[in-house]
């Protein structure tokens, strides 16, 4: 068993450029305040992210293969590997995330739909961590897009 996260957002963008922006690796600088970003973007490539101050010891790392790579609508990441200086997980999970595009009436509609979190404890303060991250995520991509 395994709990879910859906977060979805319209905005002032096509749904070409919303989709964009979620594997260019200039544009998730950008947006996510990524230090580095490295994406083949493609059916089977990757998508892996860096934060921190230093690129020998980044505070947070995230690598993920590209499932699904449907320009504009959709791409899904699987077999999701997350560490931090403190180290990995403390928990075995198999984080996929979804991102759907959609055109709505004034611009295009983001959802993101992440899952695999374990229902245990050890996973609440991840699974709470990544509720608040993706609030401040959609903020962020408010902000890109407008500058």
């Amino acid at each position: 068993m395994s709990r879910r996260q859906v977060h979805e957002e319209l905005f002032t963008a096509t749904p070409e450029r919303l989709f964009r922006l979620l594997h260019t690796p200039s544009d998730i600088r950008g947006w996510w305040g990524a230090a580095t970003a490295i994406v083949l973007a493609a059916q089977g490539g990757f998508w892996a992210a860096t934060w921190g101050d230093d690129e020998d010891a980044p505070d947070f790392i995230t690598v993920a293969r590209v499932a699904v790579f449907d320009p504009p609508r959709r791409m899904v990441l699987e077999d999701t590997c997350s560490t931090s200086k403190d180290g990995p997980l403390p928990f075995d999970a198999h984080i996929e995330t979804a991102f759907e595009v959609e055109q709505r009436r004034g611009g295009a509609h983001l959802r993101v739909t992440q899952s695999g979190f374990p229902n245990g404890p050890e996973a609440d303060d991840f699974y709470a961590a990544c509720d608040r991250g993706w609030r401040a995520t959609f903020a962020g991509i408010h902000r890109f897009l407008r500058s």
